[in-house]
């Protein structure tokens, strides 16, 4: 399925309260993508995307069908991880199993890569998200860990993976 990689924008604020307004999505996320999702919600990450400066982070919408149906960013790590960053990323639940994250994600890594000064880049799904785990391995990340009990979300205790791209 075809999609873009935009620059964020207020126009996709209401794409996004649609689309983040999903039970499923915020199950797989850090609470701090709440459920519901409301359109106050969506104004506020939509702005803090579209007003970064892009000097540790790199935030993109993923835009199919002309409507921003997720997002994907990669973040920079400071201190003694300032040589590393992490993956975060969404995308709307009709849009799953297309292959749109994993092409998403390779494209945006490749991007961080060549516009900050680190080796890795490192995402921490929940163990259960078994096609968040698929979008990581095909887009060439390497399972290096599982941290156990190392989260509480959905009012339980459970583990969590530790992937890593490096740069080549």
């Amino acid at each position: 399925m075809q999609f873009t990689l935009k620059k964020w924008d207020e126009r996709f604020i209401d794409d996004v309260a649609r689309y983040g307004n999903n039970a499923k999505i915020a199950a797989n996320l850090r609470d701090g993508f709440p459920f519901p999702y409301t359109r106050e919600d969506a104004v506020g990450y939509v702005r803090m995307c579209a007003q970064n400066d892009e000097s540790r982070q790199l935030c993109r919408a993923i835009v199919a069908d002309g409507r921003a149906v997720g997002s994907v960013g990669v973040f920079c790590g400071s201190d003694v991880y300032r040589k590393s960053a992490e993956l975060g990323y969404w995308l709307a639940e009709e849009y799953w199993g297309k292959g749109i994250m994993t092409e998403a994600a390779k494209q945006l890594c490749a991007a961080a890569f060549a516009a900050f000064d680190i080796v890795r880049i490192e995402a921490e799904p929940f163990a259960y998200n078994q096609g968040s785990r698929r979008v990581l391995e095909k887009a060439g990340f390497t399972l290096e860990g599982v941290k156990r009990q190392s989260v509480f979300k959905n009012g339980a205790i459970q583990d969590s993976c530790v992937y890593a791209l490096l740069r080549i």
